[in-house]
């Protein structure tokens, strides 16, 4: 089930929901967008530091896009997905990562 509901976001930042009942109780993940084209977007100092306010979509930095390249090329199969034993070899695997930049 889907649910989507256009809310405005209130000056003092603070979104009380009311669910409904068909939604079954438990944890609930809840995304918020911001509209793109919103002049509220574009004078909020930190939306415009996050999102791009001609597009709405997400500004990272070289690293973050590095690695979600990284993900989407071991996802499609272009470069064979990293598997590790324990947390230990894969701290050590990243700090490798680290050392050679």
């Amino acid at each position: 089930m889907t649910i989507t509901q256009t809310v405005e976001i209130p000056p003092d930042r603070r979104i009380t929901l009311e669910v409904p009942s068909e939604v079954p109780a438990g944890k609930t993940i809840i995304a918020f967008t911001p509209i793109s084209d919103s002049a509220a977007l574009q004078e909020c100092p930190i939306c415009t530091r996050k999102f791009d306010p001609a597009t709405g979509n997400p500004r990272y930095n070289a690293e973050t896009v590095a690695a979600i390249e990284e993900g989407r090329a071991m996802m499609r199969g272009d470069i064979p997905a990293k598997r590790f034993n324990s947390l230990d070899d894969m701290w050590e695997d990243l700090m490798k990562d680290d050392l050679s930049n």
